[in-house]
């Protein structure tokens, strides 16, 4: 049997989805459930607030990333040793990728489409400000829009008095929807925000618990606990996700990975016991909510090539499900902070996740001896994979200030945001895609390479304008570009990643 879920979504962006999720997360975990959270969609921030409520990392459900195939046991893996799961939606429910050849109401991508793939009810939270009696009316067409889709129940968010709430309650009853609770405007509980959202919890130290603490005490008060609980099931059933036994089927797939996967000693299903064994510290428990932990112990286990995974506040966009793929293809993980640390001795692969160093420019440029290693190990072919913020930092300069100089560009911090799913082709080979294999990503960033690299581009994709875009580059065993990938999707790149840093090592030990 499956964990019981919830669906926490609403008819638009902003109507407290993540102060409601994370709360309630909070609320469960106080009454002694054990409580297993999810965020829809490429979102890498929110789960880091998830992580924090629930005391384990939050996990993403993507379909458009990962297949629709992986969600059921990927939900299985994630809400394991759980008795309830709590899945924070996107935008507004039926919300997701856009495509004019989709003549589904549900959208590929939207809570919509995962709530069905879950057998989950929807609980529709509710922005109260300027809704009265015609409330019913916008219940009535989202509790009908699709009948695959079960309207469990309604959160009334930011009500502004008493006889507000009452004219509230009355509306959701004329349509027979349950209200599981009201919670009042408290302008103290916003949490602040950047360019790209919510500042992400490992920036925010200290505060991102207090902000945690608070939502969770609000939704205790206000949010009917027990009603949540008797409502939330699932559909979902079938094998759990196994990073082991992906890496087993991406190799008999044909996908020229077989010869790349070294399986643990014990057996195919066997796990490496991960690098770092505790996490220390108020930044370092958040970040483990955003998929990375960095903690002080350092007795790693024997064999097997070490990944550098730079973390800290400057790269902290980063899935739960990449640590577990690399370790079982036998690397040892260990996560080290670029603002102020040097390369981990032996390091053969290096990842450098998305994150905000436009933010941290200034101190990511004056940690000269890490700048000045990476880029000697890469001229000495050190495989090294970067996403968005990873391009940006081995770029020449971010916003004038020095960075690796791996990748001959120069960026900024641009006009606009750039945001969207993008089906992309791979233009050269890389340390982990060949040429010529198809991939879906994501990119959301509000920077831009200024002076464009010069060296192989990694991706080429169709615009919605019909324009054929090439991004990102390639060189010296050095796959970075803007676009975000999900490593359960991309189970023979992982594995080819772990290869070409164990030859590295190899190669270095008889230098």
């Amino acid at each position: 049997m499956s964990v019981p879920a919830v669906v926490i979504a609403a008819p638009a962006s902003g109507s407290g989805k993540t102060t409601l999720a994370t709360g309630l997360i909070g609320a469960l975990r106080r009454a002694g459930h054990r409580v297993a959270p999810f965020k829809v969609g490429p979102d890498y921030i929110d789960p880091g607030y998830h992580g924090l409520a629930a005391g384990r990392p939050g996990r993403n459900l993507d379909p458009v990333l990962c297949g629709p195939e992986r969600i059921a046991p990927l939900y299985l893996h994630g809400s394991a040793d759980c008795d309830i799961a709590v899945v924070e939606g996107v935008m507004g429910l039926f919300d997701g990728r856009i495509d004019e050849n989709n003549s589904d109401p549900i959208a590929e991508g939207s809570t919509a489409q995962i709530a069905a793939m879950l057998g989950a009810p929807v609980i529709l939270v509710v922005d109260a400000r300027g809704h009265s009696q015609s409330l019913a009316a916008l219940l009535h067409g989202f509790a009908t829009y699709d009948s695959g889709i079960r309207l469990g129940g309604v959160i009334l968010n930011r009500v502004g008095s008493e006889r507000h709430e009452q004219v509230l309650r009355a509306a959701c009853t004329r349509v027979g929807l349950p209200v599981l609770g009201a919670l009042p405007r408290l302008a103290e509980l916003e949490v602040p925000s950047r360019h790209l959202g919510l500042i992400p919890a490992v920036e925010h130290g200290s505060a991102a618990q207090t902000a945690v603490d608070a939502m969770t005490d609000l939704v205790a008060a206000h949010i009917d606990l027990a009603a949540v609980v008797a409502l939330a099931s699932s559909q979902t059933s079938g094998p759990s996700w196994n990073p082991a036994e992906e890496l087993r089927l991406a190799a008999e797939s044909g996908s020229g990975a077989s010869a790349l996967i070294a399986q643990p000693e014990h057996g195919p299903a066997a796990r490496v016991v991960p690098t770092v064994a505790r996490v220390a510290g108020d930044s370092e428990r958040a970040a483990a909510g955003a998929g990375w932990d960095r903690g002080t112990d350092q007795a790693f286990v024997t064999g097997g090539p070490i990944i550098a995974v730079a973390g800290g506040a400057a790269f902290t966009f980063g899935y739960a499900e990449h640590r577990e793929l690399l370790e079982a293809a036998g690397a040892r993980v260990v996560v080290f902070d670029p603002m102020r640390d040097e390369l981990p001795s032996g390091t053969a692969g290096l990842v450098i996740p998305g994150g905000f160093p436009e933010e941290h420019a200034a101190a990511l440029a004056a940690n000269v001896p890490l700048l000045e290693q990476i880029a000697a190990r890469a001229e000495r072919g050190l495989p090294i994979h970067a996403e968005c913020a990873g391009l940006l930092y081995l770029t020449r300069s971010l916003d004038g200030h020095r960075m690796a100089g791996v990748i001959d560009a120069t960026a900024e911090f641009g006009p606009r945001l750039t945001l969207g799913y993008r089906d992309a082709v791979a233009l050269t080979d890389s340390p982990l895609w060949r040429a010529g294999e198809r991939i879906r990503g994501h990119e959301f960033h509000r920077t831009r390479l200024t002076a464009p690299a010069a060296d192989p581009a990694a991706w080429a994709w169709r615009a919605p304008s019909g324009e054929t875009v090439r991004e990102g580059a390639t060189t010296h065993h050095v796959h970075a570009s803007y676009l975000h990938t999900h490593p359960a999707g991309n189970p023979s790149a992982i594995a080819r990643f772990v290869a070409t840093a164990r030859a590295f090592a190899d190669d270095e030990a008889l230098v």
